[in-house]
This record gives structure tokens, sequence and C-alpha cells, in this order.
């Protein structure tokens, strides 16, 4: 009798550490590893699966680049772009009666509130899953809120200065810094962080998205005839590898 007492105490024992453990395992699943985030809050999000074509295509349209080394930077002046996010361009979204920047946000958020009486044009709050850091961003317009989202130059305008962007007219060189296919919002810190880098000097944290970051960068000089270096060649070429 006693040892099915013992035997009974055991079995009782280790079905009260399982229980115990699995609502340690809820707990820290609410705590740590929940679907939604807050403002300033992030989880991660999925990013694009890179296309095998789109990447053929990227890696022929890459060998048609020049490949020498950068200009001086001397004499760069973002005014020489045109006034920021200007609506008047010549690309797609351009004239539109929207400004480039809520352009790029309506595109790129979801969940978007616009602000009433602006032709729906300026986005007062959204989500954006960010594809630099596969982070969700919680978007509020404000004065201490909004560089929580900014919108990066994919190809940024100092680095498009050097590689042939000073040989544009100004009409292109306003195209170029409001051409969709250059602008992606993304997380304000990780955007800061890039800088005027190059691919490579930097690429997105966000490994899976590399592939698209770099393809995009190769579409953009290609279409403005800029050229790269030898270095972001081979760094360009390297991502493309993987994809």
């Amino acid at each position: 009798m006693a040892a099915a007492n013992s035997a009974g105490r055991r079995r009782w024992l280790w079905l009260l550490a399982y229980v115990l453990a699995f609502v340690a395992f809820v707990v820290l699943q609410q705590t740590y590893g929940g679907d939604e985030a807050g403002p300033g809050g992030s989880t991660s999000a999925p990013a694009p699966a890179p296309s095998s074509a789109a990447a053929a295509e990227a890696v022929e349209l890459l060998k048609s680049l020049a490949v020498r080394e950068p200009d001086p930077s001397g004499g760069y002046d973002r005014a020489l772009f045109g006034p920021a996010w200007t609506d008047d361009v010549t690309v797609a979204g351009g004239r539109n009666g929207c400004d480039t920047r809520n352009d790029v946000l309506k595109r790129d958020l979801v969940n978007i509130k616009l602000a009433p009486v602006t032709k729906e044009c300026t986005v007062e709050a959204g989500t954006l899953y960010d594809p630099y850091t596969g982070r969700e961003i919680y978007f509020r317009r404000g004065v201490d809120t909004s560089s929580a989202v900014q919108i990066d130059h994919v190809v940024a305008l100092s680095d498009a200065w050097q590689k042939g962007a000073r040989l544009l007219d100004a009409q292109a060189r306003k195209n170029l810094a409001n051409d969709p296919r250059n602008l992606q919002a993304v997380d304000g810190p990780t955007n800061q962080g890039k800088g005027d880098k190059d691919a490579a000097q930097w690429l997105p944290p966000n490994s899976e998205y590399r592939c698209t970051y770099v393809s995009r960068q190769i579409e953009v000089k290609a279409e403005y005839g800029l050229w790269i270096t030898p270095d972001e060649r081979d760094a360009m070429a390297g991502v493309l590898a993987t994809c």
C-alpha cells in the first residue's frame, strides 16, 4: 500500500510539473511573442520572398551598368534634386496633387488613417511592416513621432551625385529624388544608419530583403544612367547569387 501511494504521489508531481511548465510557456508567449504591436512596438513580419526570375533579370541588368570609381562628392547639395517631396515630377505618381512623401506612406503602410480636408493626401497614422528590419512599426504623424518612419532613397542622392547624377538635368534629378522605385518607407533609425552608403558599404539588416533591395538599386541606376564602383558591383553580384 505504501508503494502504491508513493507511485501515485510521483504521478501527481509529474502532472503538476507539466501543468506549471505549460502555464509558464503561455505566459512567455503572451509577453514576448504576441502578434500585435502598439505605438513604438514591434514584431517580426514576413519578408517578401525574392523571385528567382527577377533576380536573374537583375543579374543581366547589372552587367549593363558602367563600372568606375566615384567622382569627388564636392558640389553635392540636396537642393540640386529639387524641393523635398515635390509633386512636380514626370514619374509615376507625379502631379497628382499629393506630395511624394505621403504617396509613399500610402503605398507602403497598412491600416492608414488620412487627415480630413487634405484631398486624401496626408497620412495621419498607419502600420509599417519594415522591409529593412522585419519589424512592425506604428506610425503617427507628429513632431515627436513622425521620424519613427522615414522615406529612404534606395539609391542615396549623395551616392547618385558621385556616380553620374551631376550630369543629369534639373528635371531628371527631381525625378530621381521622387521616383517611387527609388523610395521606401522604412524604420527611421535604420535609415539614419544607412546614410549615403552604397551596396558595398551597407545592406538591410533583414537578409531576406537584400535581393529585392539590390535589384531596386540596379533598376534605378540603369534607369538614370548611373554607374557603380567595382566593390559595389561585387557586392551586388554576391547578393544576387543567393537569391
